[in-house]
């Protein structure tokens, strides 16, 4: 049977249509990848179908006759061990030469049996993205973030009006023909603060792609490390390679301080301003070339081109030391006298990043062009007891309520004083790490707990106290009987 009864009706039907220039209308959403180049058939031409969904492009398949026609056949003609193998097979026998079939190699490692990429619409066929009126107003959107985040309100606020104007202007495009700039956000705040946990939230309420990146592994072009471009290959992974629904997405670049200018250095900063520097373009909007499935260029997949015009950009990062130059700045013009301000006026300030300037990120290390690419700058607060004993148990996913449904599962109620949640907490602005320290602090006494409880199948419920956070005493211990008399009895108690 020849190849071309082998060949399946799809391709078949294909390349008859190719062949006849029915435009891109029948062709699918899907356009074909050069197999050698990796190029998509947008930017190679016209492709050669081979058996077994295998497409060439035309420059591709004029290299690969050009080396066949330059090989020397007339001194593999007078090689003996070729003369020898073509004797014997023009006596019957077979020579040393080994057929391999090209539908072996599909599968893992193979040839793909399909080398497509998703073909972005002409202008006239795109339809909107979005809807206008599908877009929630501020105050939703907010609402939808006090479920899961605690305080913060006046970063809730900025990033929700922000959010909203920048999905105006992606669904309405232009407003009376006038430009509307991009609302792209830096947000500030202290570790444990709940910077990367708003963004999730924020893109999980308003189901858009999100990519969260790191800035420390950011080079510059050329360099060892990721290249600026590989936060928008991130970007496409999430959206699964869809270009349309990734150039709609929210990119979150975490650490961002982390590229500052470094100060007193002689050698070339690969990874602080020219790293800044290379990120102008893609904050502004630019068509960007980005790899199909892998984060380097250099890998053999297809390029796909993204435009980040409409992509919303957020900078997050502890800045540490730029409280101290933001009292510095407040306390330089410090004198003596009775209505003079102290220079240790406000060490104690725990909201000292809400009084932040641009010329305070300059001296941070903070180019100005890059600077004026994120013209919405949102400040958290230092996080409170009270405000670290809310996050144990208020939000919907809860640290209390995650543990207590893990009890629930081996059917035992898991309760928590007042007092035990205020221990928790003193112990969380202790160890100055924010929110973060709340788990590790809260697995650290559950440990024996957890070990304990499977073993006995008569224990209903556990109480935690004050005196068991603090170590100076244990937890209330109920079993099934007492729990229907309703009479808690202290049962066990562990030593810590």
């Amino acid at each position: 049977m020849s190849d071309q009864d082998n060949r399946d009706p799809k391709d078949t039907k294909e390349t008859k249509e190719n062949a006849g220039g029915q435009g891109e209308e029948k062709r699918g959403d899907y356009e074909d990848v050069c197999f050698v180049c990796r190029r998509p058939e947008s930017k190679a031409g016209k492709m050669f179908k081979l058996p077994n969904g295998i497409c060439v492009c035309d420059d591709c398949m004029h290299k690969t006759m050009d080396a066949v026609s330059q090989f020397d056949y007339q001194g593999m003609l007078s090689d003996p061990s070729f003369r020898k193998n073509m004797d014997q097979f023009m006596k019957g026998g077979m020579p040393q030469i080994r057929f391999v079939n090209i539908a072996d190699l599909q599968g893992e490692g193979g040839i793909p049996n399909k080398q497509k990429i998703k073909r972005k619409k002409s202008g006239e066929d795109a339809q909107p993205a979005l809807n206008i009126r599908d877009i929630p107003a501020p105050h939703k959107i907010k609402a939808s973030l006090d479920e899961y985040v605690v305080g913060q309100e006046r970063a809730k606020k900025v990033i929700s009006v922000a959010v909203y104007n920048h999905y105006k202007r992606v669904a309405t495009g232009t407003m009376d023909e006038i430009e509307i700039e991009k609302s792209n956000i830096l947000m500030i705040g202290p570790t444990g603060s709940g910077k990367t946990y708003l963004v999730k939230t924020l893109a999980r309420l308003l189901d858009v792609p999100l990519a969260i990146a790191d800035a420390t592994s950011l080079t510059e072009a050329g360099y060892i490390g990721d290249d600026i471009e590989s936060v928008v290959s991130k970007l496409l992974a999430a959206a699964d390679n869809d270009v349309e629904k990734a150039e709609r997405g929210i990119i979150f670049i975490d650490e961002i301080d982390k590229i500052a200018k470094k100060k007193n250095t002689t050698s070339r900063d690969v990874s602080g301003e020219s790293v800044q520097q290379g990120m102008l373009r893609l904050l502004e909007g630019a068509q960007v070339e980005v790899p199909v499935g892998a984060n380097s260029k250099n890998a053999m997949v297809p390029l796909a081109t993204v435009n980040t015009r409409n992509i919303l950009f957020i900078c997050g990062g502890a800045f540490p030391d730029l409280e101290d130059i933001i009292r510095e700045r407040l306390t330089k013009t410090a004198s003596i006298g009775f209505n003079a301000m102290l220079r240790d006026a406000y060490d104690k300030d725990k909201n000292i990043l809400s009084r932040v300037t641009l010329e305070d990120l300059r001296r941070f290390g903070m180019i100005p062009e890059f600077l004026g690419r994120l013209p919405i700058i949102c400040t958290l607060e230092g996080l409170t007891r009270e405000m670290l004993v809310k996050i144990l148990k208020e939000p919907r996913n809860a640290i209390l309520k995650q543990y207590q449904k893990l009890l629930e599962l081996d059917e035992v109620k898991l309760e928590f004083t007042e007092g035990a949640l205020e221990a928790i907490a003193e112990k969380a602005l202790e160890r100055d790490t924010g929110a973060r320290a709340l788990r590790s602090i809260i697995e650290d006494f559950m440990l024996d707990i957890m070990y304990e409880i499977p073993k006995d199948d008569n224990i209903g419920r556990v109480t935690i106290t004050e005196e068991y956070v603090r170590g100076s005493g244990g937890p209330l211990i109920d079993i099934r009987s007492n729990l229907i008399q309703d009479k808690p009895q202290e049962l066990l108690t562990y030593e810590t």
